[in-house]
Order: C-alpha cells, then structure tokens, then sequence
C-alpha cells in the first residue's frame, strides 16, 4: 500500500500495534442500545483471524536469517519523533521493551518479559499505578530497567520542556511525579488527574541516556541506540545497501530468539514482485495485484502466461499488461513485407512482447514459491467530508452525502476479490473484534435515496436552483480551486492534477449501471462489483503530529499539535440543539431528517415520507430519479474530489468513482482532481483544500486518548484560524469533546466504554467522516516463515519468528480448544489462494499464533497465553 503524501503523523500515536503503524508519510448498536447493554459483554462481530503459518516453537528450527521488508530506511530510531515510520516502529518492537502488548482482539495485556504486575493501587486522591519490574530485565550495557528510565522519558515527553523536539505526549502530561517504590524494582507513578488510558505509557521504553537530556533525544536516537533490552538488539543500519541487522541480545532473559539474525530490507512497493522472484525476501506486504500473481503462480505450479489466465486479463500488471497481443497474428502488410518500416516496427513491437512476456514467465516462477497470508488490517479508510465551508458546512448536506452511499458495496468492490469478511465498520472508534466495538451506524441512519434527496431538499438545493445566471462563484472548495485554476492550468500535462466533473461525462457508464442495479434497491448507486478495485492505495494517517511550519489553509486553518486536553463544561441535554433529539433518546444521537424531496415531476411532499425517521426507514424504498444536477441561487450543488494519481492508488481512484456515480443519482455533481501522491495529504487533506477525500485511520487500543485530536471539534486561535488538531474534516461538536475528555479520565471501563459509544453515535451523526471498510493486509511469505505474516491485531512476537524445521514437519497434534478448527482451516485456505477468505473468529487455535507452545512463562507468539487482561482486577 502506497504510503505516498501522508503527513508525518497523528498525534497521540499509540496504533492497534506496532507493524500496523504502516505511514509516517499512512485509523453496532444504535447509540441507545449502547447506553443500555452490557459494557462486560465482549462485541459479538469477530475479528478477521490472523494468518502467520503458526507453528510452535519446538517444531521450530534454531538459528538463519529472516529477509523482511520494509518500506525505507528510516530516518530516526526514536518512535517519539515526527519522522518516526513504519520501519522505525518495527525496530522498536524487537529492540525495546513494551509494557503492554495487544493481543489478537487488539486489547493490552501485561508483557511478563517485562513486567511481574502492574495495577492501579490508589484512586483517591491521586491516582497511583505500581509497576513492579522483572528482576531479569536489564538493557544490553548490563543496567538493570528503573525508575530512573521512567522518569527520564516522562520528562521529555511531558511537553513541559520545547528543548525536546517530540511529536507527541499524550497522557505523559497528566503525570504529577515517578518515583521508586519499595525497591529498585518497583515504580511508582502519581496522575496529577485519572487517566483511564495509563497502559499506553511507557511503550516503547527507552533507556534514560536516550531521553535524559535534550540532545540525546533529538540527535542521540537518529543512527543508533545506546541500549537496548528487546530479543534482538540492533548491530548496523545501513543507508547505501537500504538494509538494518538486527541479531540476537546475548542478554535476553526471555525465551531465546529462534532466529539468528533479522534483515530489513527497504525496498519500495512497486519493487516489491521483482524482489520476491528473485528471491531475496522471505516476508513482504504486497498490493493485491502481486498477491494475484503469487496466486496464479502456484495455481500453474510456477508456469506464466496469458493462456493460464494470468496477466492483464485477470488483472495482473506489469512488464506484461501488453503481451496479450504477442500472440496475435501479424498483419497482411507484415507478412508481405509491403511496407518494409511497418513490419521492421512489427517485427520490434513483438519481440518487446516476447521478451517481457519471458521476463514475467521467469518472475511467476519464482512468485510460485511463496504463499499469500491475509486479513484485515486494523485500520479503516473513510470518506471525508470538509465540513469548514461551502455545502458541506450544512450537515443536512453531509448526511444526504453519506445517506446516498451504499457502504456495504464499496466494501465488496474492495474485499470481496481478496476473500475477505466484507462488512463496513460500524464505529470510528473501534474494530469488529475489539473490546469496545459497538455499530453506531444507526445515529446517521443506512443508505436511502429518497431521504438523501430530502435532506438536500431542505437544505434549499433544489433541480431548479442552478438555472439562475451564475454570478461566478461555485459552491464548495471549488471557489477556491478556480482562483488557482489559471496557476494550474499546466499541472495536468505534467501529471500533477488533472479533473474530471461526474455527470455528463459519465451517463453511458451510469446507463450500464443502471441496468445491472437491483430496482428494488433504494437507490443505492452502487456500481456494479466488476468493477471491482485493483490495488491497495493506501493513505493512512501515521502515528505522529505534523512537524513545526504546518500548512496553513486559504481558510486560514492551521494544522498544529493539540494542547493538553483542558477541561471542558458538561453540556445538558438543554445545551444540543432540538432538532438532534430522537423520539425517546438522548440528545444528539441521532441525525435529523430533512423535509421530502421533490421528484421529476413535481411531485407533492405528501407523496413521499419524510426523512424524520432515517434511522428506521426502509432501504426498499425508492425515489423518482431527479431532472437533472441540484442548485442554489443560481449556483449548481458540485463537490470537489481529492484524489491521488499515482499507481499505488488505484483502489481508491476505484472506489473514488463508485461515491461519484451514486452522488450523481442524487444530484451531486463531483469534480474529481487527481493530484500527484506527493501533494495528496500535505497540501489537499491537511490543509483542507478540498470538499471530499479518502484516506485511512488506523485502530487503537486507546480511542479515549487516539480518537479525540481526530474527533474533536476545531477551535479558533488568537490570529484567527482554525486549529484542527488532527481533524481534517473540520466537523465536530463540544458535546463529543467533553464525551472523549470524560472517557480518558474514567477509570471504570464499563463505564468508559459506554462514553466512548456516546461519541462514536455522535460522530456518525455530525457526518464529517463516513468509515467504508476496513483495509485488507496481504503479506508474502515462505511457506516455511513461521509464526509471521498477517498479523491483524496483534502485535509480533520476534522471538517466535522463525522457519519450520523440516525434521519436525510431521503432522502436529494440538490441544483443541473452540474454534480451533475454523481458524486452522483460515490459515490453510490462505496460504492455498488469497480468494478464500480465512474464518473470523473471536477465539484461536490452540496451536495456532496464540497457544503454540506452552513454552517459557507463556511466551506465545500471540502474547495471550498467561498474559493478564487489561481489565483484570488486579490492574484496576
């Protein structure tokens, strides 16, 4: 997945684990249900399985050398710096110490290679978390772990001292003191106010030379580090061969690493195939058209070519998206020579064929010899809605936007290709799967065309609106856009931005559609699934805040690190506005309706039902198709498209057209503008120069901390713009602020989570940002790679990785445990076909990633076997 123009980061950048932090340049019960159900009773949708080829650890060889790769070579080793990626994050995983893990339903639990316990021992007046260390642990210069190392990264994250140059310090802010306990193995830390979120402090951890001093911080962690205390330890980064060694820590403490030495290699997405047939990767994330290759690949027992099916016509590509001509017969002219330049051209045009056709040929052999491993990668790619101007600062517009979407479709245009579980996320806030997940969804209400078409109606755009002359001014960003249209003009020649408007331009399309939608369907606006997309584009928003010099808007908003979250007024129920109360419901639960659409016709408001009750109308109920593009005063209703153009980004241009196509059937007109992938982000979304985007947000473990600076509503600042922290959608609400500030200072977790479904209900229903499905995680492997691949949720365990022995490669007998058997068989369907999608399911095999070994203080490779809940009581 491109990774291309994401900003360096979100704030607060604790992600679902530690390979998921997949950019630095990359996140259902209706809200009354919620407040009413069971907060102990774990979210009944399942989480995608996890696909690693586990295998215990005895079954498992000793020593070799793992070939990974990784995007780039990164700039830093301090994950707490706004140029900390992917990379950097994977090397912290295996070189230092994580408190706290997240297991495969992505919830922390206690790390025993570093912690004997850790619990909250008072609440009152303070509250106070008692680490008690492992006596074993100690960095690799011989020091044992300490207070002294707490307190060091406490004070350079606090934000206390603008000497440290750091992306982020959530939650550190609210410590009042650390200090050693009973001895110098315990550690004692006072919250100057709860903190229901501690866990996330202190992963990774960092020796207190790295953190200790300003300069150390800034420059002492970029190249090297000075010690380590992980399984692995770092021996040489090198930027000239884009590789980074780690070997085993001779003085690891834990269960030994299986292997001798790990290799991360940089190498870029689109390389990636080439590298894999050659056979210098042993794991690698893949876009989905290679994981079409390996596939066919292995169908064709390491044969190529486009009589096999593989190729452009399966929707391959590469050196051989042109081959299927090759074999074609010449014509007359060639073959008599007539025209000696035309056949010569020929003759050239088919031995280029020829030879790339060979050269595919050769790379499909080699891809044969991996397996594809998948699931669902915990992050989740939305619509956003720029809700700071234009018609899209009326939330009866952003509701009819989001109303005119059939989510469930965009999904299967994305996942269902790949076998994967293909249901829309039902929260902003939490994964299927997670302790917190409840679907939200109900607050906004599902897609209906008739109550979209209503709610524009009431916003005053109407079929007639636009036939005004126009006094020059479009509405939406594009009022901005024109003024630079002039400076622009040349970008598309250049392959920088180039638009196209929906509408007009797309009505043969639209017509094929049309025939092929249900008629009984609501209007859905769904394209058909053959369509289906391509590629992984991915822009996921990254775990830091942006550096110093953000963008700022032609609106005058700035993007800027959030300030320690202050405290808020508790709103009243009096305090939201009426037409946000649902019949029986709290207060801004659910969106409002819109007045009835008018219909080509003219039709009567008495013959069509009104959108009051959205969260509850039929999906089967139809609309008239409107005459034609909607209008206000003389201005037609058309939404600007931010879309990237590179050629990692062909899911979402994809699934960028299918939102168009269904806009279109409710008189929106997009204009789509494809922008170079280097501009995307940093210059269209953060700066919000645009009317509509897509781009991912990442899981968390943490929403309370995570989700605010995404969610929170945007402020003034004392020069007049707009400070969105992480929001780029500009859309929220001081309702939702105080919900987020009220959970991360809630220590109960029932609780907790009961507020934190209160924010989700009103996020859908502010309909700033629309969640369509969540991100497919395709890896190639080895088959013989054990214990790594897809690992959705939870977080590696390096000393677990390794390859499978062949002597021991009998068939092994596990102890069962339920659901034992769907997942064993997920993980053999995965590495058969990416087309078979693996079982979800809430619960492991019992030899699988999460209990293959009974080994070593239950040291699993999914950290769940002796690992002690987050919300066990003696961590309360």
């Amino acid at each position: 997945m491109s990774q291309v123009g994401a900003p360096r980061g979100r704030t607060c950048s604790r992600t679902i684990r530690s390979v998921a932090l997949l950019t630095s340049g990359v996140l259902a019960l209706p809200v009354l249900a919620a407040c009413t159900s069971d907060g102990d009773e774990r979210s009944k949708a399942p989480a995608a399985a996890q696909d690693v080829g586990p295998a215990a650890r005895d079954r498992i060889a000793d020593g070799g050398t793992l070939r990974w790769a990784v995007d780039t070579v990164p700039t830093t080793l301090n994950t707490f710096q706004a140029d900390a990626d992917a990379a950097t994050s994977r090397i912290a995983g295996a070189v230092l110490p994580s408190l706290f893990t997240l297991d495969k339903t992505g919830r922390p639990q206690r790390n025993p290679d570093y912690l004997e316990s850790a619990k909250i021992i008072e609440r009152e007046p303070k509250q106070i978390v008692l680490y008690k260390l492992n006596q074993q642990a100690v960095w690799s210069d011989g020091r044992e772990l300490g207070a002294a190392d707490f307190v060091a990264q406490w004070r350079a994250l606090s934000g206390k001292d603008s000497a440290y140059w750091t992306a982020r310090n959530a939650g550190y802010e609210r410590i009042q003191k650390i200090e050693r306990g009973a001895n110098d193995l315990e550690v004692r830390v006072t919250f100057n106010k709860p903190y229901a979120d501690w866990r996330a402090l202190f992963s990774p951890l960092y020796p207190k030379d790295v953190m200790g001093a300003p300069n150390s911080f800034n420059d002492g962690a970029r190249a090297k580090l000075k010690a380590t205390a992980g399984p692995f330890q770092l021996k040489e980064m090198d930027r000239a061969d884009r590789e980074i060694t780690l070997v085993r820590n001779p003085r690891w403490w834990g269960a030994r690493p299986k292997l001798d030495t790990i290799v991360l290699s940089a190498v870029p997405r689109d390389k990636r195939a080439a590298a894999l047939a050659a056979g210098t990767l042993d794991l690698a994330e893949i876009d989905s058209p290679v994981a079409e290759r390996i596939t066919q690949a292995r169908h064709n027992k390491g044969g190529a070519g486009p009589q096999t099916g593989a190729g452009p016509a399966s929707g391959a590509r590469g050196p051989v998206a042109a081959t299927t001509a090759a074999s074609a017969s010449p014509s007359s002219a060639e073959e008599d020579g007539s025209d000696e330049e035309k056949a010569e051209a020929a003759r050239e045009s088919r031995e280029k064929k020829t030879r790339a056709l060979a050269k595919y040929a050769k790379e499909q052999r080699g891809l044969g010899g991996y397996v594809v491993r998948k699931s669902l990668e915990p992050a989740f790619t939305q619509l956003a809605l720029n809700g700071e101007t234009g018609p899209l600062a009326d939330e009866r517009v952003r509701r009819a936007v989001a109303r005119a979407l059939d989510r469930k479709k965009l999904a299967e245009a994305v996942l269902k290709p790949l076998g994967l579980p293909a249901n829309p996320p039902g929260s902003h806030l939490a994964l299927a799967g997670q302790h917190a997940y409840a679907d939200s969804s109900d607050a906004l209400g599902d897609q209906n065309t008739r109550e979209a078409q209503a709610l524009l109606a009431d916003a005053g755009w109407t079929p007639g609106g636009a036939v005004k002359k126009d006094d020059g001014t479009k509405a939406g960003s594009e009022a901005d856009a024109d003024k630079k249209k002039d400076k622009d003009k040349d970008k598309g020649e250049n392959g920088s931005e180039t638009s196209e408007t929906s509408g007009t331009d797309k009505k043969k399309e639209e017509k094929k559609e049309d025939k092929e939608a249900d008629p009984k369907d609501s209007g859905s606006g769904s394209a058909s699934d053959s369509d289906s997309a391509s590629d992984e584009g991915a822009y996921i928003v990254g775990d830091n805040k942006p550096g110093r010099g953000a963008p700022l808007s032609e609106t005058g908003s700035r993007v800027i690190a959030p300030a320690a979250v202050g405290q808020a007024r508790w709103l009243d129920d009096a305090d939201v506005n009426a037409q946000d109360r649902q019949p029986g419901g709290m207060a801004g639960a659910y969106a409002p309706g819109g007045t009835a659409a008018p219909s080509a016709g003219s039709a009567s408001p008495s013959t069509t039902s009104s959108a009051s009750t959205s969260a509850s109308a039929s999906p089967s109920t139809s609309a008239s198709p409107l005459p034609g593009p909607l209008g206000k005063n003389g201005k037609p209703l058309t939404l600007r498209f931010v879309l990237p153009s590179g050629p990692g980004s062909e899911q979402l241009r994809t699934v960028g057209q299918k939102i168009a196509r269904m806009l279109d059937r409710i008189g929106i007109r997009t204009e789509i503008t494809k922008v170079a992938d280097a501009n995307y982000f940093k210059d269209h979304v953060a700066s919000g120069d645009y009317d509509l985007a897509l781009y991912s947000w990442p899981a968390t473990a943490y929403p309370a901390t995570d989700g605010r600076p995404i969610y929170a509503k945007p402020v003034p600042a004392s020069d007049g713009s707009l400070l969105v922290e992480q929001n780029y959608t500009r859309v929220g609400t001081d309702h939702i602020n105080q919900l987020f500030d009220q959970a991360a200072s809630e220590l109960d977790e029932k609780a907790a989570r009961d507020l934190l479904r209160r924010a989700d209900a009103r996020i859908w229903a502010a309909a700033g940002s629309i969640p369509l499905y969540q991100r497919p995680q395709l890896v190639a492997a080895k088959p013989a790679v054990a214990n790594a691949g897809a690992f959705a949720f939870a977080a590696p365990r390096y000393e677990d990785i390794g390859f499978k022995d062949p002597a021991k490669s009998g068939p092994e007998q596990p102890q069962k445990s339920a659901g034992a058997k769907e997942t064993a068989g997920a993980t053999q369907s995965s590495e058969a076909s990416p087309k078979e999608s693996p079982e979800a399911s809430p619960k492991e095999s019992a030899d699988g990633t999460g209990n293959d070994s009974g080994n070593d203080s239950g040291n699993d490779t999914g950290n769940d076997s002796g690992n002690e809940s987050a919300g066990e009581s003696d961590e309360q």
